[in-house]
């Protein structure tokens, strides 16, 4: 598709709400490992992609606080601070 066509005389309004890119998330959550303080991040899609690498965090000593993610709200908070081990599990890459 080249372009999209809007007809009609009427002008358009209102609001749309933006979703979290699984391809956007999984970097910038890796990204945590560069710090020892504490990342919150919102609007994280709720995908199985995203629970690997809480798992793949959580593995590696990262502090993986998603109770109000996983209950359908926001304010997902990661925490490398503990980081101990320097090697990802083979199943989860």
């Amino acid at each position: 598709m080249d372009k999209i066509v809007i007809e009609g005389g009427s002008r358009l309004a209102g609001e749309v709400t933006v979703g979290g890119a699984k391809n956007a998330a999984l970097p910038v959550l890796i990204a945590s490992l560069l710090t020892a303080e504490p990342c919150v991040y919102d609007q994280v899609p709720r995908l199985a992609d995203i629970r690997t690498t809480f798992k793949l965090l959580s593995g590696l000593g990262v502090k993986v606080d998603q109770q109000k993610w996983l209950d359908g709200g926001e304010g997902l908070t990661l925490q490398a601070a503990g980081v101990h081990k320097l090697e990802a599990p083979y199943d989860l890459v």
